[in-house]
């Protein structure tokens, strides 16, 4: 019995370091707007949206009078006229906050149906993927280290600590 109990904490602290191991992707979720307007009528997304970058995996959350909007994706001529008879999605949940995953590289085009896209409530973004990660310098061979000491140091050196932590710790509370 006690030694399922720390082959399952073994496991959970190797999945763990495994986890920390494998770099992830910062991912960013734009509030539409800005945190002070939201989704309103009389604000220029477009100008919003300018200088932004939408990245595949980023998220755009959508806060607004759930009592008298919406958000709505339609295509680049729907978005044109501000026609909301077709949206390809209607990603209104009813609470006026809603989050719409950018999980694809394209175009989004967003609107408000209800005659509010005429007052300016319309938002296209282009989502592309993210850059590639940014080069390492070379390093200075006077240093004493090699390029694999510091892969070492930074990848396995970290994770493994957190491992070895969990395994002792269980090891304590089991024992």
């Amino acid at each position: 019995m006690e030694g399922s109990k720390v082959m399952k904490m073994t496991m959970a602290a190797l999945g763990l370091a495994f986890v920390l191991m494998v770099q992830q992707a910062d991912a960013t979720r734009f509030i539409v707007g800005g945190g002070g307007v939201g989704w309103t009528t009389n604000v220029n997304y477009t100008v919003w949206a300018k200088g932004k970058h939408f990245y595949n995996g980023d998220w755009l959350f959508f806060v607004y009078d759930r009592n008298q909007m919406n958000v709505l994706e339609v295509n680049k001529t729907d978005y044109e006229s501000c026609n909301s008879d077709h949206p390809l999605h209607n990603w209104t949940t009813g609470a006026g906050r809603d989050v719409v995953p950018l999980n694809v590289t394209r175009h989004y085009y967003f609107i408000s149906g209800k005659g509010f896209c005429y007052g300016g409530m319309k938002l296209a973004v282009r989502v592309e993927n993210p850059p590639p990660p940014p080069k390492s310098a070379p390093l200075n061979e006077k240093s004493g280290s090699s390029p694999s000491t510091f892969v070492y140091r930074g990848q396995l050196v970290l994770p493994a600590a957190f491992a070895i932590a969990a395994v002792w710790d269980a090891f304590v509370r089991f024992w």
